[in-house]
């Protein structure tokens, strides 16, 4: 990796981590889902300072160049993202559902009650 490349890195992760940061502060994110977020940060940029640590990664799990081994490392930091959003979405789907369900008995409650008055 050259010098260059590396500085470029290093600059764009950390114009990454104060998006996530002025997203933390403006309240437009979460600080529990922010986390896999800060966790996929934190390993690009180890990475990024330390080239031979991600050559000596990607050869443990036998892939041939670290190019590859970066972008399944990538993919993976991805996937993982998706499903925890997705774990969240189901989560919230499932509470409005319940809530929706209470909402309509509590109205049929208040409908019965002012129909005996």
């Amino acid at each position: 990796m050259t010098l260059t490349l590396q500085i470029s890195m290093i600059v764009a992760e950390l114009i990454y981590f104060g998006l996530v940061i002025f997203f933390l502060k403006k309240k437009m994110l979460s600080l529990k889902y922010s986390i896999l977020w800060l966790i996929a940060g934190g390993v690009m940029l180890i990475f990024t300072i330390f080239p031979m640590l991600m050559i000596r990664f990607v050869k443990l799990f036998g892939v041939e160049s670290a190019m590859n081994g970066l972008f399944s490392l990538l993919i993976f930091f991805i996937l993982t993202i998706i499903m925890s959003l997705t774990a969240i979405v189901s989560r919230q789907a499932e509470k409005i559902r319940t809530l929706t369900q209470s909402q309509a008995l509590l109205e049929e409650r208040i409908r019965e009650l002012e129909e005996k008055q």
